[in-house]
């Protein structure tokens, strides 16, 4: 019996990988059932699906050099080859749902503390600026001392 694309035939599962199964086919032809065509669902782990041995019904996908690609969902029964519907969820998990928007930016350290009046965005960015620069000259005061902002061991260079 020839194999060709599009036929459907039995075959015995002769060896399991992490990528799919090999069946052994009529005629002495071993083919290749790819994980993702092994059922309707994700598979993560075969062994669940198929056992060494097993005889399963499989579509010839394509016959390439010899090799033979073969897939069991697409011989099911066209009404058993949809993916079922997600369940509902179990063991009391709430469903997801997002976090509310962010409405203002929180309390930095370089803003005040005390809530003054709507300021203008140039008062801010002066503001902004001088807090910068005091804490640019503590650190260059701090590193003319001799101590490194990323340590060694001993707080010195």
């Amino acid at each position: 019996m020839a194999i060709e694309v599009g036929i459907i035939l039995e075959g015995k599962v002769s060896g399991i990988t992490k990528f799919g199964a090999f069946v052994d086919l009529p005629d002495s032809k071993t083919g290749m059932v790819h994980i993702s065509e092994v059922a309707p669902t994700f598979i993560t782990e075969i062994g669940d699906y198929v056992k060494v041995g097993q005889t399963v019904k499989v579509k010839v996908l394509s016959v390439n050099d010899g090799k033979i690609s073969l897939s069991m969902k697409q011989a099911l029964p066209k009404d058993q080859q949809k993916k079922p519907q997600k369940q509902q969820r179990s063991n009391n998990r709430q469903p997801y749902k997002p976090a509310p928007p962010v409405t203002s930016p929180g309390d930095y350290e370089w803003q005040s503390s005390r809530k003054a009046s709507p300021s203008s965005f140039e008062d801010m960015m002066s503001r902004f600026k001088q807090t910068s620069e005091d804490k640019m000259s503590d650190l260059k005061r701090g590193e003319s001392r001799g101590y490194s902002r990323r340590g060694n061991g001993n707080g010195r260079r």
